[in-house]
């Protein structure tokens, strides 16, 4: 078995060995930005749409399922969106070896595929609100620098679809969706900074868009997740109108948001992972408790059957457990449970049996106890809070490290040089954002931040005019 993979300092070389070695990924399919999710990323793929499609329906969303190819016409009709999409899409112009009447555009974002069938649905406002969501890969064609999980031209997200009588439902539900969004992130440790986007840098067609930025270890930045405010800009070119109380035709508002469920699982494995691999936190991943009998000299039957009845019991608690039993070295099982990221290790030989005991490693630090094995089910328990408890401590502390104030354009340049992520003040002029980024060597304004507590200055930190808002300026990756 290979052993060892780079140091995570080397962020890109670590990323790529773990997702290999792990066997999370594999990029040998032979179309470039497109990936093979295997069982052990998707076991964490199926968790993560557990959790957000659990809140969604909680939050009277129904679920849904639109195709995935939208006719060119539909994709037109409101036009900023198809200005921000169309160089990004994949299109489809033959079919069964004959040319299209109509060329198709294969789902970048669903607007366009969803709101003409809205417009055969909503009559009134009793028809109202109306919440749907989907769960699906969408497509873009939208970088040359393709980066498994990270930058994709295929990806796995959800999207949601809102419909609402008045503006002020509307807004309450991108409240809504940052609440869900900000609870799901926080519980499973990601570091991250919600945004209101600039107006230059809105999703095509909406009034207000809100993100949220992963901070990864490398500094940088990357988006996993979207809500917009989209007013009547997609609702007016459908047509999708709807009779009032007083009887009067109106055209209902609209939101929508993105989840990136491919984005979220790199950001995990990148955020919590060491030099030994990735770490995953209980309850969602594939497995919580690897079991690893330890013989000396050949099998035990001794140590295996009471390496067996651990197992029995654990799987009594509700974690997902399994028993090694390969003919791998002790040292070789260790290594290859710890890159996947298991987050609990029961270690079994024979001082175990005779003592009727259990040795607990934990992933997160590193830590071994040995627990009577009568105690075993009480402290898988406290260690499941304990350990997702630590790591999310830990994503907190990412941004903490990195985030830094600056407040003049001497200060943001020496902070770009050291990768920091900036909280500055901004004149709101898209001219002063275009010169930070070609003077800084990538930094863009993000946005203004709203889980930041911050105090707004007088100066634009670039052009020392007027500040408008308090705005983070980070690279993405």
């Amino acid at each position: 078995m290979k052993k060892g993979i780079p140091q995570k300092s080397t962020f890109s070389a670590w990323f790529d060995a773990v997702l290999k070695e792990g066997e999370f990924i594999d990029i040998r399919y032979g179309v470039k930005g497109f990936i093979v999710y295997r069982p052990n990323s998707m076991s964490i793929v199926k968790g993560l749409y557990h959790m957000f499609e659990s809140e969604l329906k909680k939050n009277n969303h129904a679920e849904a399922l639109f195709p995935l190819f939208i006719p060119y016409s539909s994709f037109k009709k409101e036009s900023e969106h198809i200005k921000g999409f169309e160089d990004e899409t994949f299109m489809v112009e033959r079919a069964g070896g004959e040319e299209l009447d109509e060329k198709l555009i294969i789902r970048p974002t669903s607007e366009t595929a969803i709101y003409p069938m809205y417009s055969l649905w909503v009559r009134s406002y009793n028809d109202l609100p109306l919440k749907l969501f989907q769960s699906v890969a969408v497509y873009r064609y939208e970088t040359k620098s393709t980066r498994p999980l990270l930058r994709g031209r295929e990806f796995l997200w959800i999207e949601t679809h809102d419909l609402f009588l008045n503006e002020e439902e509307a807004k309450a539900q991108i409240m809504e969706d940052l609440r869900v969004a900000s609870k799901i992130y926080d519980s499973i440790g990601l570091s991250f900074i919600i945004t209101e986007r600039e107006p230059f840098d809105r999703f095509p067609g909406a009034v207000e868009s809100y993100a949220y930025d992963a901070v990864l270890p490398t500094g940088e930045v990357l988006q996993i997740a979207t809500t917009h405010y989209l007013g009547q800009n997609f609702t007016r070119p459908f047509d999708v109108g709807v009779l009032n109380k007083e009887g009067k035709r109106v055209l209902p508002f609209s939101t929508c948001c993105g989840i990136g469920i491919s984005r979220s699982l790199g950001a995990l494995i990148a955020t919590h992972g060491d030099d030994h691999g990735a770490i995953v936190p209980v309850g969602l991943g594939m497995l919580d408790v690897i079991i690893i009998p330890i013989y000396h000299g050949g099998i035990n039957n001794d140590v295996l059957n009471y390496a067996t009845k651990v197992r029995d019991e654990v799987s009594l608690s509700g974690l997902n457990v399994t028993l090694d039993t390969s003919e791998l070295t002790p040292g070789e099982k260790f290594y290859h449970w710890e890159l996947r990221g298991i987050p609990i290790r029961v270690e079994i030989g024979e001082k175990e049996v005779n003592q009727n005991v259990v040795t607990i490693f934990r992933r997160d630090n590193g830590v071994r106890k040995v627990v009577e094995l009568t105690k075993m089910g009480s402290e898988l328990n406290v260690l499941k809070e304990e350990i997702n408890r630590e790591l999310s401590n830990r994503g907190r502390d990412v941004l903490s490290k990195a985030l830094q104030e600056v407040r003049t354009k001497e200060e943001l340049l020496k902070a770009s040089k050291q990768k920091s992520i900036m909280l500055a003040d901004f004149c709101g002029r898209k001219e002063c954002a275009d010169e930070i980024r070609n003077a800084s060597g990538g930094f863009e304004i993000r946005g203004r931040p709203l889980n930041l507590d911050y105090k707004l200055m007088d100066k634009c930190v670039w052009c020392g005019n007027k500040s408008l808002r308090k705005v983070i300026i980070a690279k993405a990756y």
